[in-house]
């Protein structure tokens, strides 16, 4: 992808989840991404037998998913650790996926695409590596999601330096993330949102717990020299006084939105051919059609 279209700065994204995966990460998040996983794969009556994880940074819903008597190839950037014997690992780039067409009956993804600077190609490449009516699940961070902290942030900015940096990911709304299945060639898409609200004692804990995930500010854009601690400790007293609980622990709003498509086969529903209705809509709802005017 040519320089001018890159958000994210993939390296730098690399080493902050190696620092976290080192420290002890946060794990609040991806534990109800992958429970949340597994509990829409037990809702379809089918055995997915191979399949693909696709740059989740933590090896649990892999090695959840291969305790099933399934074949999981894992790839992620950073493996740091080993799983059950069905559980195959790979470094990799969910940008650039290097995944056989048609290999996989299931490919799930939980808290990684997100990051990625060319989100319908991953997608799309997702899509040709799943066999025929195969399965896409996934989950990303929503446009929704820190917008106390974005807002906090900025204020103080603004009042001491005269103006703002990118510090918080321009994350994707489901209704965009809905379009791009489509655009990517998956049938019957979905994409829903659950909405998380994680409180903290003050800001500076909320900090630690993204530097916990690596998910700190890696856009391409962010401000390359220290930020003055002025700029976080007054962004910590708006924070508190716009959005404190009346026990004074501060609201974070974390936003997950679930997709889901399938590779298109001859086998799935499809929409009626537009006039091919064989009954009146007034007839099945029991009401009398009146004409316009």
């Amino acid at each position: 992808m040519p320089a001018d279209f890159l958000i994210f700065d993939r390296a730098l994204q690399r080493r902050r989840l190696a620092r976290a995966l080192a420290a002890g990460p946060a794990e609040f998040l991806l534990r109800r991404a992958a429970d949340e996983a597994i509990e829409r794969l037990g809702a379809v009556k089918r055995h997915f037998r191979t399949v693909a994880d696709i740059g989740t940074p933590l090896p649990d819903l892999a090695q959840r998913l291969a305790q099933a008597n399934r074949t999981v190839v894992r790839l992620a950037p950073l493996l740091a650790t080993a799983g059950p014997a069905k559980l195959l690992r790979a470094v990799g780039d969910e940008e650039l996926l290097p995944l056989k067409p048609g290999a996989f009956d299931l490919a799930v993804s939980a808290l990684a695409l997100q990051n990625a600077n060319d989100l319908p190609g991953a997608l799309a490449q997702i899509r040709r590596a799943l066999r025929p009516d195969g399965l896409f699940l996934g989950c990303l961070i929503g446009g929704k999601s820190l917008d106390e902290l974005r807002g906090a942030l900025a204020a103080a900015e603004i009042e001491i330096a005269g103006g703002t940096s990118p510090r918080v990911a321009p994350f994707a709304d489901v209704r965009d993330l809905g379009a791009l299945l489509q655009r990517a060639g998956f049938s019957l898409p979905v994409a829903d949102v659950e909405t998380l609200t994680v409180r903290y004692p003050h800001l500076f804990a909320l900090l630690a717990d993204l530097r916990g995930m690596g998910a700190t500010n890696s856009l391409i854009e962010r401000l390359r020299r220290p930020t003055r601690r002025r700029i976080f400790l007054r962004a910590a007293e708006i924070y508190a006084r716009e959005h404190a609980d009346p026990d004074g622990r501060l609201r974070a709003t974390f936003e997950l939105i679930f997709l889901s498509g399938w590779a298109p086969h001859a086998s799935q529903q499809r929409p009626l051919r537009p006039g091919s209705a064989q009954r009146r809509l007034a007839d099945a709802l029991g009401a009398k059609e009146r004409k316009p005017g």
